[in-house]
């Protein structure tokens, strides 16, 4: 039996999005805005809705075939392009082919989407529904396309063949192409309020004590602050991080990929050059921050970690990786610092 992978319930800003959304006619829809406030959750969501047997006000119903058969990841009317490592950490099955390549080991799954399922999705779009409710092409995250992949949507969007919609989620619209984003209606995708979003941490098992230390790590994005909570961070740790890294403290960071401590180690710096520069920290308090280190240094430091950030995804060895970035780190914070105010 398939899995049935059960959609989360939409946070209350999303929801609100959708509800204006249904309203709306056109047959391609950009979702934009940074990371973290739910681009992906909000175009399934009217996927779902677009394609359900018996939509209510709230959009899909969730319990028709339409939505049971987006659930087990199996709807006959709905293309779903996304790089294959986001395919697979979602639950999207990859066409045959591609899974034998991947399991064969011939190559590692995709990081961008592929042009042969560009080229796959092309062709759903002229094709019959096979439901009769229309049929749904889902692009997440949609900046991952390359010029191939791009220039066949594109002309696709421009000629909509049948009842097809496309929905487009992206965290980095100004990465497509221009001609792309003026075929789609725009929407940005609102940013929720502090007390909203810890208000929903909490419905997702986020205790009040951690939700705003978290809230505040991840930027103000609540579905990244989300994320840092089922991935065991917790506020006294990463309260705790900035010393730990300038004692050269590998532990602190061992359990995270390098992506992740890439990102983390960014955030750190981040902080600092705003110390440095007379500001106020964004990710960490400014109690749990050493005294900044010089100005060349933080952009040595900064230089690196953007180098970094290149190879991260593949790694010769991620626990060496990982030894390398919190030493560099700790170099950083050891240097001579001017005095702090």
């Amino acid at each position: 039996m398939a899995e049935v992978n059960e959609a989360p319930a939409l946070s209350p800003w999303l929801a609100r999005a959708r509800d204006q959304l249904l309203r709306q006619r056109g047959h391609a829809l950009l979702l934009q805005g940074p990371s973290g406030l739910g681009q992906y959750d909000l175009a399934l969501a009217l996927a779902a809705a677009w394609l359900c047997e018996q939509p209510v006000s709230e959009g899909a119903c969730g319990h028709c075939p339409s939505c049971h058969a987006i659930a087990v990841r199996t709807h006959a009317d709905l293309a779903v392009l996304m790089p294959e490592v986001a395919m697979m950490e979602l639950g999207w099955p990859i066409d045959e082919k591609a899974q034998s390549e991947i399991d064969d080991k011939k190559r590692k799954p995709s990081r961008e989407i592929r042009v042969e399922a560009m080229r796959d999705a092309v062709g759903f779009a002229q094709r019959t529904s096979g439901r009769g409710r229309g049929k749904v092409v889902l692009v997440y995250p949609a900046e991952r396309m390359n010029a191939i992949s791009a220039n066949a949507l594109l002309k696709t969007l421009e000629e909509p063949v049948g009842d097809v919609r496309f929905v487009l989620a992206t965290e980095a619209a100004w990465q497509l192409l221009p001609t792309i984003r003026s075929r789609c209606q725009a929407f940005t995708l609102p940013w929720p309020a502090e007390g909203e979003s810890e208000a929903w941490l909490a419905t997702q098992g986020v205790p009040a004590a951690e939700a705003h230390a978290l809230l505040r790590a991840a930027g103000g994005r609540p579905s990244d602050a989300l994320r840092l909570a089922r991935g065991g961070t917790s506020a006294k740790g990463w309260s705790l991080l900035p010393q730990a890294m300038r004692r050269g403290d590998v532990t602190a960071l061992a359990d995270q990929p390098p992506p992740a401590a890439i990102d983390t180690l960014q955030k750190l710096c981040h902080d600092l050059m705003a110390v440095a520069g007379g500001g106020q920290p964004r990710f960490f308090e400014a109690a749990s921050l050493p005294a900044p280190p010089s100005a060349p240094v933080l952009a040595r430091w900064s230089a690196s970690l953007l180098k970094a950030a290149r190879t991260a995804e593949h790694p010769f060895n991620a626990g060496l990786m990982i030894e390398a970035l919190v030493s560099e780190a700790q170099a950083a914070l050891n240097s001579r610092s001017p005095e702090r105010p």
